[in-house]
């Protein structure tokens, strides 16, 4: 299966929210072969959610492919993964700050465990992101800087998520990454309710405070 096979694959079926999948990852993933032991979903159980919550998007940001295994066990509960990937690969041979590779292997494997849920249209999102995507500490200058931040435009908007029937938002993360944080504030501002847990707590509202005036044009 080669990279756009794979894409398909993740972005065929419920467009309300497929339209945000990136396809970035996916092109790195033309030269795709089997291997069952780097290439195996491990879907973990999951503590913090045991019950689908139409009303509720999600937000995964963990780090490399725990992302990608935790979201088919929400996909389980009924929630839709959709990836919001957006960082570049080095040549080959090249060190990069970001280690893009676990994840393009949990992208591939993840293709064929998704035509297994068989997800309705009308399935609310699960955005995933990777929280090692900021790592921006070069050991010298010849790595490669493949870091990257979430914007506004790689998300549907406040506006959009209501209109599709969701108002609340639920971060499953380690904590609060600033690119998120600033996102966060302008559903916030929309009228969405934002959720955070660690993964080992029920979700718990949270406010997010107003960031500074440079940040939020920024982003």
């Amino acid at each position: 299966m080669n990279g756009r096979k794979i894409f398909e694959t993740w972005t065929q079926t419920g467009t309300v929210w497929t339209r945000w999948v990136r396809p970035v990852y996916f092109i790195a993933l033309n030269s795709f072969k089997n291997n069952s032991a780097i290439k195996k979903i491990n879907i973990p159980q999951i503590f913090y959610m045991d019950a689908l919550e139409k009303n509720s998007a999600v937000i995964l940001d963990l780090p490399g492919r725990y992302t990608i295994d935790e979201s088919f066990a929400l996909a389980k509960l009924g929630w839709r993964p959709i990836p919001l990937y957006n960082g570049t690969d080095p040549q080959e041979g090249v060190m990069s700050l970001v280690d893009n590779k676990d994840i393009e292997d949990a992208l591939a494997a993840g293709a064929d465990e998704l035509k297994k849920f068989n997800l309705p249209d009308d399935a609310p999102p699960s955005f995933l992101l990777d929280s090692n995507r900021t790592h921006m500490f070069k050991m010298n200058i010849s790595i490669f800087d493949n870091s990257w931040d979430i914007y506004g435009q790689d998300m549907p908007s406040g506006a959009y998520l209501l209109k599709n029937g969701i108002n609340k938002v639920i971060v499953r993360s380690q904590k609060l990454k600033k690119d998120l944080k600033l996102i966060l504030y302008k559903f916030q501002k929309s009228g969405l309710k934002i959720y955070f847990t660690n993964g080992f707590e029920k979700p718990k509202e949270i406010a997010i405070r107003k960031p500074q005036k440079k940040l939020l044009t920024e982003f």
